[in-house]
């Protein structure tokens, strides 16, 4: 049985990459939730992942960090995690890369907070430029392989590498065309979101730089996670 090391489902945007992936794809695995925050848990995390960070996935003996080396070592024992048309497929690599390496300023001022719903004080250029690539991404995998994901009829691993972002849209109410709105919704309906979701709710535990980076950055409309 595959062992997952994720952190907190109402911040870890970088979780819920390999996650997402496995539930949709039936791969079987244990979850082992460490917390931010509790250097405790971080100090024994180590000793399972010398980078100290999430995601890690353990098979046996063989550990893997790093929620794209995750994805790129499932591809390789189960069928689905790129799809099998090639042309398809290296679209899906180059886009789940770009995501993984860019999008720098939607990171940084729309961090993933699941539980509020935020009124972003400004959207500024760099932003702005961000949400419009992200636009023309989406739209551009759905009208070349017809979707209704990324790489066409079948969740694959483009498709869990931008789950974090349907997140994100919810949160901040990002403005998007109508093709990558609906492509947003279709994400946050996914029976596994809707897990992630329920259970990002349920933690009482509260990040402050997180938090402090919210309130900074916009106004909080609405906070739906338990007291």
């Amino acid at each position: 049985m595959y062992e997952l090391y994720i952190a907190n489902k109402n911040y870890s945007s970088w979780s819920l990459r390999p996650w997402v992936l496995m539930r949709e794809l039936d791969i079987p695995f244990d979850e082992h939730l460490l917390p931010f925050g509790q250097a405790a848990l971080w100090a024994d995390f180590r000793k399972v992942s010398a980078s100290g960070k999430v995601p890690v996935l353990v098979d046996e003996d063989c550990v893997v960090w790093d929620s794209l080396a995750i994805v790129e070592y499932l591809a390789e024992r189960f069928a689905g995690v790129w799809p099998a048309d090639p042309s398809a497929r290296a679209w899906a690599r180059s886009a789940a890369a770009e995501m993984h390496s860019g999008f720098q300023e939607l990171r940084q001022r729309c961090s993933m907070t699941c539980g509020l719903r935020v009124r972003l004080h400004e959207v500024g250029r760099t932003l702005a430029h961000d949400i419009a690539r992200l636009g023309a991404l989406w739209n551009d995998g759905i009208e070349r392989f017809g979707g209704p994901f990324l790489a066409g009829r079948a969740f694959c691993g483009v498709d869990a590498f931008f789950a974090p972002v349907a997140f994100r849209i919810q949160t901040y109410n990002l403005i998007l065309d109508t093709v990558s709105a609906a492509y947003a919704r279709r994400l946050l309906e996914l029976r596994s979101m809707q897990s992630w979701y329920a259970a990002a709710l349920e933690e009482k535990m509260r990040d402050e730089p997180h938090e402090i980076q919210v309130q900074q950055l916009g106004t909080i409309l609405q906070d739906l996670r338990q007291r």
